[in-house]
């Protein structure tokens, strides 16, 4: 490799740790791979990490020891957390949204990368106490708010089925009942999608009554793991009891009554720990 003038170094030594979230890469890799001393890495990184914490792009943590390395976590909290949320918010606020059964038309927004890669790192950054092993979601409009908070963990996703796929294996079903319907449905998940003891992330699009979520965390109890964690892009204020006790909603959907005309959006802005 030709000899890089330092601002170029940079420029690849941001890349590299930015599409490699959450991974603890040796220092002496960099060294080698630029040919520089390790006091030279040092101060490439400090440049890196003021840069960030300047703008707030995220963080760039360094490990001390034989193990040890640094890492770049795709932090978005605070007035950058609250910047999207609040698009978001605003986006879905149209009276056009509101379909039969007191549901909202989103998969514009779902389906759409750059909201999802946000709405990743804000999940991230909320249940980055979790020390999740793999996220979770169940098929099919959660599996972009998933897939962009397993990229932000840099963990596996984890997807349940509403049947099962000869080509996944034996798998394990439950029944469970909706609690916006009441009706019965099923779920299942290939054996091999999760291991005894893992810890589990719940994320999904929309939660009225928490049915689904409650039936994720049946399915990740059945297979010996445990859910750290339940997390979603929209719940609805009513009812205000779930059947789930804790979650996370980064909107909350009022005003969805029968008649309602438009329905409002709150985003959840609260500071967390980690906030």
């Amino acid at each position: 490799m030709p000899r890089l003038r330092r601002v170029e170094r940079i420029a690849a030594l941001t890349k590299m740790l930015t599409s490699r979230p959450h991974e603890l890469i040796p220092l002496s890799y960099f060294c080698a791979y630029f040919d520089i001393a390790k006091s030279t890495l040092s101060e490439d990184l400090v440049s890196i990490r003021k840069s960030f914490e300047t703008f707030s792009l995220g963080e760039i943590e360094t490990v001390f020891g034989a193990a040890g390395g640094v890492r770049y976590l795709p932090v978005r909290r605070g007035k950058e957390a609250a910047e999207v949320l609040e698009r978001i918010a605003a986006t879905l606020a149209d009276e056009e949204r509101i379909l039969a059964g007191g549901f909202l038309y989103m998969s514009d927004i779902l389906y759409n990368w750059y909201w999802m890669t946000a709405v990743g790192e804000i999940f991230m950054t909320r249940f980055r106490h979790a020390r999740p092993d793999c996220i979770m979601t169940v098929e099919t409009k959660g599996i972009l708010p998933a897939m962009m908070a397993a990229r932000a963990f840099n963990r596996p996703l984890v997807v349940a089925r509403r049947d099962s796929r000869v080509t996944e294996g034996s798998s394990i079903g439950i029944n469970y009942v909706s609690g916006s319907t009441k009706r019965v449905q099923t779920m299942s998940l290939a054996k091999r999608a999760l291991s005894a003891g893992q810890r589990v992330l719940i994320i999904d699009d929309f939660m009225k009554a928490g049915g689904t979520a409650k039936g994720l965390m049946q399915l990740v109890h059945e297979l010996g793991a445990e859910t750290v964690g339940v997390g979603v892009l929209v719940a609805t204020a009513e009812p205000a009891h779930k059947l789930v006790e804790q979650y996370t909603p980064l909107l909350v959907l009022h005003g969805m009554e029968d008649g309602a005309t438009r329905p409002h959006i709150e985003p959840q802005l609260q500071r967390t720990k980690e906030e």
